[in-house]
């Protein structure tokens, strides 16, 4: 399965710049967050593949206009050709805002996927607009990881996770990917491109998104 992940810039080549049937080859796409709602529905109409995102902290506006075509599997479990994907979108809070969290919040929302957790035996790829705290984020406090991402990655080992929200050109060392246990943390503004082998799945479920879980009511504090 070959995946496109896409976070925080909106890429020429894929938008502005278009060429029909660059996105042909894209089983899956995934974002990260903090992207125009116009870009996700265009990569999802040109890619003609599902496009799953969870939001970031600057898109409050996708509760008015959120992206056509494409679903959001902020705090949700889904299966798609299977693979388990899980996407906690989101920062630290730092000031008032949509979609900021603290860690206690964070927790939270973690302790309310055991049961699809479980229910799945455990996830592949974790979807996250900020980093785990430590790996990948920044020295401010609108950039630091969560520790409660560390703690997911502890339990559950997943192959991956991807987030954005830390843009290279902030400084300092920004690697694309780095290693913590198992599981590969990588950074995917702008774009990434991931390949992972086909999983053997009855045929009913080819192209077919599984959710596992319904999505918990969002709370304010």
């Amino acid at each position: 399965m070959k995946i496109l992940a896409v976070a925080d810039e909106e890429c020429a080549g894929l938008w502005d710049y278009y060429v029909p049937g660059r996105l042909r080859e894209y089983d899956l796409i995934l974002s990260s967050g903090d992207l125009q709602a116009e870009y996700l529905s265009f990569l999802v109409t040109m890619a003609r593949c599902p496009v799953l995102y969870v939001h970031g902290n600057h898109d409050g506006c996708y509760r008015q206009s959120p992206p056509e075509g494409c679903d959001c599997i902020d705090d949700r479990l889904v299966v798609y050709n299977g693979l388990r994907i899980l996407g906690l979108g989101g920062c630290r809070k730092y000031h008032p805002g949509a979609h900021q969290y603290t860690e206690r919040q964070m927790r939270r929302r973690i302790r309310r996927l055991r049961w699809a957790l479980w229910r799945s035996k455990g996830v592949d790829i974790v979807v996250t607009h900020a980093p785990p705290r430590g790996i990948g984020d920044a020295d401010d406090p609108a950039h630091w990881g969560f520790q409660a991402l560390l703690e997911l990655l502890d339990k559950y080992n997943p192959q991956y996770l991807l987030h954005g929200h830390v843009h290279p050109r902030y400084g300092g060392s920004q690697l694309r990917e780095r290693a913590y246990g198992s599981t590969q943390i990588i950074n995917v503004v702008q774009r990434y491109t991931l390949e992972i082998p086909d999983r053997e799945i009855p045929e009913k479920e080819r192209g077919q998104l599984l959710w596992k879980n319904k999505p918990p009511k969002q709370e304010e504090d």
